[in-house]
C-alpha cells in the first residue's frame, strides 16, 4: 500500500496479486481501518468494505489481479479497481444476483457465488464499469460521507 496526502485529502493506491485468497480482503481492511481511525460514520465504512472487498475479491478470482485506488476526501471516498483481465463479455448479464463464471474449484473455497457485482452496486452510491474483452475492466464506485 502507498499513501500519498493530495490537497483533497488522503488517496491509497494496492497491487492485488491473482489467485491468493490468503491475501485477498487486505486492501478493503486497511481501508476500513483508516476509515475508522478518522472517525467516519460507522455505516459508511460499512458501505465502502463491503463494495470493496468485493471488488478485490473480483480482481482475484476473475482477472489475476488488478490494482485498487482509493481516494477518501470531504465528501465521498471514491474507489477504482482496475485489472487487465479477460474483460467482461455481458456487463449487464453480470450485474445479475447469483450470475457467475467462477470456476468450481473457486466456488469450493466458498467464493463466485454471483453477489461480487450486485454487492457493490447496492453498497455504493454510485458504480459505474468499463469493460472490454481482452483488455479488461475499470469499476469506479463512490460512497458519499
Amino acid at each position: 500500500m502507498t499513501e500519498t496526502v493530495t490537497e483533497n485529502g488522503l488517496s491509497y493506491h494496492f497491487v492485488v496479486p491473482g489467485d491468493d485468497f490468503t491475501r485477498a480482503g487486505e486492501a478493503s481492511g486497511s481501508i476500513k481501518s483508516i476509515l475508522k481511525k478518522l472517525g467516519i460514520r460507522p455505516d459508511v465504512v460499512r458501505k465502502v468494505a463491503i463494495s470493496m472487498y468485493e471488488g478485490e475479491i473480483n480482481l482475484v478470482i476473475h482477472a489475476g489481479g488488478g490494482e485498487i485506488d482509493v481516494e477518501i476526501g470531504p465528501e465521498a471516498v471514491d474507489i477504482v479497481l482496475t485489472d487487465h483481465g479477460p474483460g467482461i463479455p455481458d456487463v449487464a448479464k453480470a450485474m445479475e444476483e447469483g450470475w457467475s463464471t467462477a470456476t468450481a474449484q473457486v466456488r469450493n473455497l466458498g467464493f463466485g457465488a454471483g453477489m461480487g457485482l450486485p454487492n457493490m452496486k447496492k453498497y455504493s452510491d454510485e458504480m459505474h464499469i468499463d469493460s472490454t474483452v481482452g483488455v479488461g475492466t475499470t469499476v469506479t464506485m463512490r460512497v458519499y460521507l
